[in-house]
């Protein structure tokens, strides 16, 4: 299994919106009992079947980085952060589907990750719209993730998807929303898998099949990786 191909996928988005969670569902298919805050980084493996059930079927290995979530502007926790955005196959974007401002964020996370400048402003989002011409030219494919489904109230919930389809179309991804202490979000089959599915089929062709492909070559051929983590950076 160690000579698998691999893709990276940073996991990126405010502390406390559940990315240590929903990766923890996403590798081992369980519910993570006790979370945590992450320091630093923190990776783990998904056994991806890239087009499964297909004559092109073949195993990859797919490392979610999970990134500590701070979106503070200091300098120096932005260059920090900034040595786990080398060699970057795909990202997932994750929001609290309740906390409106982690939805906002994800903007300021995908341009320091894709190495954008913020507007000179400062100011993210105007009239609640996304400035959609900063990903016009983005080759990485991104998925958007909204969490705690399970705490928006069944008369608010339409109001909230309505509006958190719409920042998954700024940013032309996919979206997927679910509740991470519920596996049956992600059970086989379902739309869901199909999207993280068809996700992550994205990134391994970008990343191995796609000529035009803007992302960074050289991508090292490593084992499993968690234990070699930096540990010693609190962003949360």
């Amino acid at each position: 299994m160690s000579s698998l191909d691999r893709v990276k996928v940073l996991v990126l988005g405010d502390s406390g919106v559940g990315k240590s969670s929903l990766v923890h569902l996403l590798c081992q298919n369980q519910v993570l009992g006790n979370p945590s805050w992450t320091v630093g980084c923190s990776v783990d493996v998904r056994i991806h079947e890239y087009k499964e059930g297909t004559p092109e079927e073949k195993t990859y290995y797919t490392e979610l980085w999970d990134i500590g979530g701070s979106v503070g502007s200091a300098s120096s926790v932005k260059s920090t952060r900034a040595v786990f955005y080398n060699y970057v196959n795909g990202i997932i974007l994750v929001h609290d589907l309740t906390n409106k401002k982690s939805s906002q964020n994800l903007y300021r996370w995908s341009l320091e990750a894709l190495n954008r400048d913020l507007p000179p402003t400062g100011v993210l989002v105007t009239n609640g719209d996304y400035d959609r011409e900063q990903f016009a030219d983005n080759q990485i494919p991104l998925l958007v993730i909204g969490t705690k489904l399970d705490q928006i109230p069944e008369q608010k919930r339409n109001d909230v998807l309505s509006r958190t389809a719409f920042l998954a179309e700024d940013f032309n991804a996919e979206e997927i929303n679910l509740d991470c202490t519920n596996t049956r979000y992600l059970a086989a089959g379902c739309s869901n898998a199909v999207k993280l599915s068809r996700f992550f089929d994205k990134v391994i062709e970008k990343r191995y099949f796609s000529r035009d492909s803007t992302q960074i070559p050289g991508f090292p051929d490593r084992k499993r990786l968690g234990s070699g983590m930096p540990k010693n950076f609190h962003y949360d």
